[in-house]
């Protein structure tokens, strides 16, 4: 039987988890098996600069801390899972999917996006969308299109009326 220590330490554990979804905006669960220590480095230097965290977790006590949040992943806790922890919404997963497009071995498996439960295929689907400053870039570049159209027509109906 485990010592009151040790079953302290796992629900600190469990406690943690919890605190960490439950700050987070994006949650990924994704297999790391296969990866080297270096790739594996890799990914979490590149999602520090997104500020966002990879703890790798005991299936048994993640399902414990899922439970609590009344979130289930069956299904997807076999093997060895790493869990991501995005405080940003949409970088931590575009990073996330372009390295699992360099590196077979990762799979991404299932998420929690803004409190619920998110598939792969709505996890790629943020993974295309485009970064906030590329959004700010495309509208700016639709409203100058309105405004470079105005201009011209503007101009045209300067010139026939002079002539």
């Amino acid at each position: 039987m485990a010592s009151s220590k040790i079953l302290e330490q796992k629900k600190e554990v469990v406690s943690n988890i919890v605190n960490n979804i439950k700050d987070s905006e994006s949650v990924i669960l994704f297999q790391y098996q296969g990866l080297t220590v270096s790739e594996l480095s890799d990914l979490r230097k590149k999602l520090r600069e997104t500020d966002a965290t990879v703890k790798v977790y005991k299936n048994t006590l993640l399902k414990r801390a899922l439970d609590e949040l009344n979130l289930s992943f069956d299904g997807f806790m076999s093997g060895p899972n790493a869990i991501l922890f995005g405080k940003n919404l949409l970088e931590p997963i575009k990073v996330l999917a372009d390295f699992a497009k360099g590196h077979d071995k990762l799979e991404i498996r299932v998420g929690i996006i803004s409190g619920s439960v998110a598939d792969l295929a709505t996890i790629n689907e943020y993974a295309t969308i485009p970064s906030r400053e590329g959004l700010l870039t495309m509208l700016a570049a639709g409203m100058i299109e309105h405004v470079r159209n105005l201009s011209i027509a503007l101009n045209l109906y300067a010139e026939e009326k002079e002539n």
